[in-house]
């Protein structure tokens, strides 16, 4: 019988799937006796009514007439809820295990007649995509492999995935999946000065996009493969930095880069992005090293950020010029005698000998305070140079200043923003988050016109329309911000940008944006570059806005058009991958989001337990009653689903966790995964 037979269960999970064109069977005896009747293999689809991801799949895949075609000729087709079957859900989640996939749903697998597996996944993308085949793709050679060579069903695995690999990678297009992202972090890694820190020679640049292109390739492998080599890439890196000249020891803060090839002597001017983003790292490397060294940097950081860098109204300057008096560091490098008529001969004597500090200096005859050679303090040792290093900075101040660049780049602003917002929710420093708002609502509110961004304030005077790194870099402070702090008006404003960014600077022939809006003023050509520069290139920042909106929001248009900027932009970025490892990140992004959904009266415990884990691939969603959400969101049902003091959920990858009951779970559910395996082709959810 060639019909849909789900009507008449009692399922809520299986009702959702009555109208589906595909023609499923419940689990029954009936089904299959169908399969042998007609000699063909069952396709088993298990999921329950609050997955996330079993939804998507519905969306692309079980509502689509054309791929419930390609499963009504080839399978019969058995939809199971597994809170009505848990026993058959325990069945043939064990058999994906022993196929060495981590299991999860949606769970899709593959039976003979007899109802024994021969092989299965979780979720299928409609489309082949970032190394995962397409799920037409995959019923078609399943079914060929189950009529052609019966004798390789269930023992010839490895041919099998292989062919079905070949598959995700059509014709004509660039695909780069979790293996190739691996790959070229190795590439990268190679570069890299293991005992110093950062690329090798000089001068060497923070390089703060590749350090977390590798502490991501960290996240994704050392699960799997037992090798820190990318985490200790970074810290090695940020260690360094942390120690050397390139960060000012009295103020606070990172210099732009330095000149040689050990961190000691910077190009003296700091920049507002440079440690917008540097911070960032200082609270994932501290997170997993527990060093207390790379807290104080932070705190140091943003003690300089607020006594420094704030202008009227709240928002960042943009930097700090090297010069003073017509000389480079002049204000930052110091003498012995200086030190000594400040603190005296003995507390000078013990700064020197841990600041690297002599009498015929170590940079051409001044003193560049550093610890180097020292290394980080103990705790003993920073109580005592804390005050020395406060009575230096006061006296510091009484010189003549480098010149403050007192304007307000929306871009940069955004930077900060988030940097703020995710260091202070992983330190526990609600004032940072503070702080961070702040400087984000003078932007929303004093740089902009009919709600569309400015680039630059200063004075009262906005340069305007603003650039898409300025909608890209704002969108990802207001996620950021209401990832901390759970506010609405974050969501609802980044909403509004993302539109306005469609409408002013997208390109419709790349599936890219243009930098410049399209009433922006003449040009040769509207610049729309994919590369990084200084800062990470707008399209990274744009694209896992675009993820983080899909998930949020529950409206797959925005990963669509993630998926179009990728599929433009990827070919553009393989001539040159090292100039393009912030879009490798929102790649990464998109391939392995967690996404962690918090409900009931306990919601902010579970936020809290969120907090304490990487904020580079996931988003947090606070549901605490369903009608806040839009009613197409998924999160809907979770709700439903979680009594009392409410519950967590975790989606990675793509397959939902059942309900998590307390913050501990949270965070045992958080840890990563194993890493997966090609078949799969993607991260799994926990």
């Amino acid at each position: 019988m060639s019909e849909n037979r789900l009507a008449f269960e009692t399922s809520p999970y299986l009702i959702q799937h009555k109208d589906n064109p595909v023609h499923w069977w419940p689990w029954s005896p009936e089904a299959f006796a169908e399969a042998r009747a007609a000699n063909k293999p069952v396709l088993l689809s298990i999921g329950y009514a609050a997955c996330h991801w079993c939804h998507v799949m519905a969306h692309e895949s079980f509502e689509d007439e054309a791929t419930a075609a390609v499963m009504n000729d080839l399978f019969v087709n058995i939809k199971v809820d597994r809170e009505e079957r848990p026993e058959v859900d325990e069945i043939y989640m064990t058999a994906l295990q022993h196929l060495g996939e981590q299991g999860g749903w949606p769970l899709t697998m593959f039976l003979d007649a007899d109802g024994k597996p021969f092989w299965g996944g979780t979720y299928f993308p409609k489309t082949a995509q970032y190394g995962r085949p397409a799920f037409k793709d995959v019923l078609r050679e399943l079914s060929r492999i189950y009529r052609e060579e019966p004798d390789k069903v269930g023992k010839n695995r490895d041919a099998l995935v292989s062919a079905l690999r070949e598959k995700a990678r059509p014709a004509g297009k660039v695909t780069i999946g979790a293996e190739e992202l691996n790959k070229l972090a190795g590439q990268f890694l190679n570069l890299f000065d293991m005992e110093k820190g950062g690329i090798r020679g000089a001068p060497k640049f923070p390089q703060s996009a590749i350090l977390e292109m590798l502490w991501r390739a960290g996240e994704r492998t050392s699960e799997r493969t037992g090798s820190e080599s990318f985490f200790n890439a970074v810290i090695v890196a940020l260690r360094n930095m942390c120690e050397g000249g390139i960060y000012d020891h009295l103020g606070g803060g990172f210099a732009r880069y330095s000149v040689d090839d050990r961190w000691l002597v910077p190009h003296f001017e700091k920049m507002l992005y440079d440690n917008a983003q540097l911070l960032e790292l200082l609270a994932l490397v501290w997170k997993k090293t527990k060093d207390d060294p790379f807290r104080r940097r932070a705190r140091e950081t943003v003690a300089w950020l607020q006594r420094e860098m704030i202008v009227e109204g709240g928002g960042f300057a943009s930097s700090l010029d090297a010069d003073s008096e017509g000389e480079e560091g002049k204000f930052y490098v110091w003498s012995l005698s200086e030190i000594e008529s400040v603190l005296g001969a003995n507390d000078a004597a013990f700064f020197a000998k841990a600041y690297d500090i002599t009498r015929d200096g170590n940079f051409e005859g001044h003193n560049i305070p550093n610890r180097l050679l020292s290394g980080s303090a103990s705790m003993e040792e920073e109580a005592q140079l804390a005050p020395l290093r406060a009575k230096l900075l006061n006296a510091r101040a009484r010189r003549v200043r480098p010149g403050l660049d007192d304007k307000v780049l929306a871009d940069w602003n955004g930077l900060m923003i988030a940097a703020l917002a995710n260091a202070g929710a992983m330190f526990g420093e609600p004032s940072w988050i503070e702080l961070g708002a702040k400087a984000f609502h003078f932007i929303a509110n004093s740089m902009t016109r009919g709600g569309r961004l400015g680039h630059s304030w200063r004075s009262g005077r906005l340069l305007f329309p603003g650039l898409s790194s300025d909608y890209g870099s704002m969108i990802r402070a207001a996620l950021a911000l209401h990832r901390a702090a759970g506010e609405r008006v974050y969501l609802d404003r980044a909403i509004e940008w993302e539109t306005l960014l469609e409408k002013h600077h997208a390109d419709p022939e790349t599936g890219g944006y243009f930098l410049t809006a399209d009433d922006g003023g003449e040009l040769i050509l509207r610049p729309n570059s994919t590369r990084d520069d200084a800062i990470p290139n707008p399209h990274a920042w744009i694209a896992q806005n675009l993820v983080r909106l899909a998930a949020l929001t529950g409206q797959y248009s925005y990963r669509e058009k993630a998926d179009r900027l990728f599929e433009g932009i990827l070919p553009l970025a393989t001539a040159n991958l090292f100039g393009h490892a912030a879009l490798l990140a929102a790649l990464d992004t998109r391939l392995r989001l967690t996404e962690i959904v918090v409900t009931g009266s306990r919601a902010e415990e579970f936020a809290r337990a969120a907090f304490a884990q990487s904020f580079l691939a996931s988003t947090l969603l606070r549901a605490p009653d369903e009608s806040l959400l839009p009613g197409n969101h998924p999160a809907r049902e979770k709700i439903t689903a979680a009594k009392g003091e409410g519950a967590a959920f975790v989606c990675r990858g793509e397959v939902c966790s059942l309900p998590i009951t307390n913050p501990g779970g949270l965070v045992q559910a958080l840890q990563p995964p194993p890493y997966p395996s090609p078949a799969s082709g993607g991260g799994k959810r926990a």
